[in-house]
């Protein structure tokens, strides 16, 4: 694939997202305004997920987390999902990808009180892990990710 093909990819996903993602920085994070609570944005997301067929492995409260050890955050909350039909195709065009599966997405709220749902950039992560012949299944996932957002932050 070349860079023509990637940026028009990009392009195509920042269109397909629209005004939800303010952001994709260099830093390989999408960030995506929530109009709801985190608790609310990561509980619409998880039933989106699950309504799909995803498997839920773990969601965790770092809220909750830092209160046990009597620090205060902000509410934030992580979601870590994936399906292995996909992900494990993206392993073996680089194994080393596995270290940033299965998918997680944060929603947090900043110092302003705006919540943000915000996942890696599937294809920052090809580009990290040198990928080689994934480029359907990474624009896929970045499909379904803006999606699953959509959906989780209106």
């Amino acid at each position: 694939m070349n860079l023509k093909n990637v940026l028009s990819g990009l392009i195509l996903i920042t269109l397909a997202i629209g005004a939800h993602a303010t952001s994709t920085n260099s830093d390989g994070l999408i960030r995506v305004k929530s109009n709801n609570s985190v608790t609310t944005t990561i509980d619409k997301l998880q039933a989106a997920l699950e309504k799909k067929g995803m498997t839920i492995f773990k969601r965790v409260d770092h809220t909750a987390g830092g209160k046990k050890v009597g620090i205060n955050i902000r509410p934030t909350e992580l979601l870590i999902f994936g399906n292995p039909k996909i992900g494990t195709k993206l392993m073996q065009c680089s194994q080393t990808a596995a270290i940033d599966l299965p998918q997680k997405a944060l929603a947090f709220q900043d110092a302003s009180g705006q919540v943000w749902l915000t996942y890696n950039d599937p294809f920052y992560m090809a580009n990290r892990h040198h990928t080689k012949g994934c480029e359907k299944i990474v624009k896929k996932i970045s499909h379904v990710l803006a999606n699953f957002s959509k959906i989780a932050t209106e």
